[in-house]
């Protein structure tokens, strides 16, 4: 099993083209299932069928994973047996007909358009790590790139003349993302003032860098928004994602299409954009409920 789990993770990673979270992501999952089947004395994929899938989802559930733990790990299974199959390494797939746990829909948190204004003020723009943050920042809020894409990023898919940004997402995918004014002249400044500071005598092509002149780590990200959102205040666990959400969601406010949010945020199915639908709608009801003045009344109470 040992030698087919490692082209498996191969073939995600040359021919998938897996972002480094799913290779990763897979690997753990694979990895406790087939120490689950070691456990069992199971010394052959052959031999895993529907119930030892039953058994396996049983033990997961008395061991206490939450519901989109157990759905990612059954994600995992289902494309692993389904490259087996593809490789005539398995006669049947005792995954293909399991259905993977319902989830509890969580619409996802942003920040306010003042909140966000406060972060991305939070930096000293005087100094070459605080032009470096505010470009970062202004950029993962005016693009909705995902982290993974932004640390991957050279100066070359840059466009500073028309405000572009060439990317490439999941799956190898290329697609241009937009940038506003403000994120444009804080990536200028970056790049004429605080990137060749960073830099030093180094070459180097990208477009993020830390403290020594090399390329910025998505941990780093992290660790540099949780920084500013101590700095500017504000109270919500902010983290690159919580950026993106509250990228589409403004858009959505602002009355964007939502197939243009969809292109914008590299999804490949519309089902993934329309979740920020929900978050707009559940906003309208608030401010609705909170600001009508007849939909505040009391039993009994008469609008006349």
């Amino acid at each position: 099993m040992q030698e087919v789990f490692t082209k498996y993770i191969n073939y995600l990673d040359a021919e998938r083209n897996a972002s480094h979270y799913t290779v990763r992501n897979y690997t753990h999952d694979l990895l406790d299932f087939f120490s689950y089947l070691k456990s069992k004395k199971i010394s052959s994929l052959n031999e895993v069928d529907k119930q030892v899938l039953r058994g396996y989802l049983s033990h997961l559930m008395k061991e206490g994973f939450a519901r989109v733990s157990i759905s990612r790990k059954l994600s995992a299974i289902r494309s692993f047996y389904r490259y087996l199959l593809r490789e005539e390494l398995v006669a049947t797939s005792p995954i293909a007909d399991t259905s993977s746990p319902k989830l509890d829909k969580r619409l996802p948190k942003f920040l306010t358009l003042e909140e966000a204004v406060r972060l991305l003020e939070a930096p000293d723009s005087s100094t070459a790590l605080g032009q470096r943050d505010r470009a970062l920042m202004e950029l993962l809020y005016a693009s909705g790139l995902r982290v993974s894409e932004l640390v991957s990023l050279d100066l070359e898919q840059i466009n500073l003349e028309t405000n572009e940004i060439r990317v490439w997402g999941k799956g190898a995918k290329e697609r241009m993302v937009l940038m506003g004014k403000p994120a444009a002249a804080a990536l200028a400044s970056y790049l004429s003032q605080g990137r060749p500071r960073l830099l030093g005598k180094k070459k180097g092509y990208a477009l993020f860098l830390n403290r020594d002149g090399g390329r910025l780590t998505e941990r780093s990200i992290q660790r540099i928004l949780r920084k500013y959102t101590r700095v500017a205040g504000i109270k919500k666990r902010v983290h690159p994602h919580l950026l993106r959400h509250t990228f589409a969601t403004h858009l959505l406010d602002g009355g964007a299409d939502l197939r243009v949010v969809q292109e914008l945020l590299g999804h490949a199915s519309l089902v993934s954009t329309q979740i920020y639908t929900h978050v707009t709608q559940s906003r309208a009801r608030k401010v609705y409920l909170s600001a009508h003045p007849l939909a505040q009344e009391t039993d009994g109470e008469s609008g006349d």
